[in-house]
């Protein structure tokens, strides 16, 4: 069993929304993890019409690549925001614990933190939320702080919890908390 993971550029796509890829595929490249087998990733997205050949378009796009086959634990150990992501999203979910990582690791090239929560937000609440998030994005263009931004994240994470599912949501509160708790070691 093939098992996949977003390379930079890939997770540069997700963060920045570059329109390298198709909507349809974005699903697809959001729910690549590093852990879940090609067969499962699949299957959660036959609905939309996607298969094997889409897998191979984000292979040969360098937005993903093989992985070798780890489990989550391992996963955990290594990077505790993969431990964050794994954790079940639910009300009122404190910030996970988060390594310090260089902002150049973290920011898309040329943006501030603010900025890249503020794209963050708005690209993933048209995406994955839909005309339902209008209120949240009126919400994120009044917010003036990263501060702001922090305490949009429970009902922005509900919000796509309830549109998308817990898969999804998990994965956009992994990059989400990167973003907001950028240089910071925050405390389980």
């Amino acid at each position: 069993m093939s098992i996949f993971d977003k390379t930079e550029r890939g997770r540069t796509e997700i963060a920045t929304r570059g329109q390298i890829v198709a909507p349809r595929l974005r699903t697809l490249l959001l729910l690549v993890d590093g852990k879940t087998g090609n067969d499962e990733l699949l299957r959660k997205v036959a609905g939309l019409g996607l298969g094997q050949e889409h897998l191979d378009e984000l292979l040969q796009a360098g937005l993903i690549q093989a992985g070798a086959e780890t489990g989550s634990a391992n996963a955990s150990a290594v990077n505790p925001t993969a431990a964050a992501a794994e954790a079940p999203v639910s009300k009122s979910i404190p910030p996970p614990a988060v390594a310090a990582m260089p902002a150049e690791q973290i920011l898309p090239p040329g943006q501030t933190q603010f900025e890249a929560i503020y794209h963050f937000y708005n690209d993933t609440i048209k995406s994955m939320i839909g005309l339902r998030g209008y209120g949240l994005q009126l919400k994120v263009e009044r917010a003036g702080s990263v501060q702001d931004f922090r305490e949009l994240r429970q009902v922005y994470l509900e919000a796509v919890l309830k549109a998308k599912g817990e898969e999804i949501a998990r994965s956009l509160r992994g990059r989400l908390d990167q973003l907001l708790y950028l240089g910071e070691r925050q405390q389980p």
